[in-house]
C-alpha cells in the first residue's frame, strides 16, 4: 500500500513539474517581452534622471569649492597688497621727517591718505 501511495505521489509531482515547463503561447510571450522592455526602459530614464541628478550637486558642489577658493586668493592677495602698502607708508612717512613744519605735515597727510585708500580699496575687494 506504502508503495502504491509513493508510486502515485511521484507520478502526480512529475505531471506537476512537467506543466511547468510547457511552452507559453507566442501572445502570452510578446505581451511578457512588451511589458519588460517597458519596465527597463522606465527603469533607464529613473537611472539616468538620478544620474542627471548627481551630477548637477556635483557641479554645484565644485561651483561652490571653485569660488570659496578663489576668495580666499582674492584675500591672500589683497592682504598682500595692504601689507606692501603698510610698508610703503612707513617709508614714507621716515622721508616726510627730513621736512620742515607745513611740508612734513602735508607729506604726512598724503602718506596717511594713500594708506587709507588702499585699505579702502582692500575692503571693498574683500567684500565683493
Amino acid at each position: 500500500m506504502r508503495l502504491a501511495l509513493s508510486c502515485a505521489l511521484l507520478a502526480s509531482a512529475l505531471l506537476g513539474l512537467s506543466a511547468c515547463n510547457k511552452a507559453e503561447s507566442p501572445d502570452k510571450v510578446q505581451a511578457d517581452v512588451a511589458k519588460a522592455k517597458s519596465e527597463a526602459v522606465e527603469e533607464n530614464a529613473k537611472a539616468d534622471e538620478k544620474v542627471k541628478q548627481v551630477e548637477a550637486e556635483a557641479a554645484k558642489e565644485r561651483a561652490d569649492a571653485e569660488a570659496k577658493a578663489t576668495d580666499k586668493s582674492v584675500g591672500a592677495v589683497v592682504d598682500a597688497a595692504v601689507t606692501q602698502a603698510e610698508g610703503a607708508t612707513k617709508v614714507a612717512l621716515a622721508k616726510c621727517e627730513a621736512l620742515e613744519a607745513d611740508a612734513q605735515k602735508a607729506c604726512k597727510d598724503k602718506a596717511n591718505a594713500h594708506m587709507d585708500a588702499v585699505k579702502a580699496k582692500a575692503k571693498t575687494a574683500k567684500s565683493d
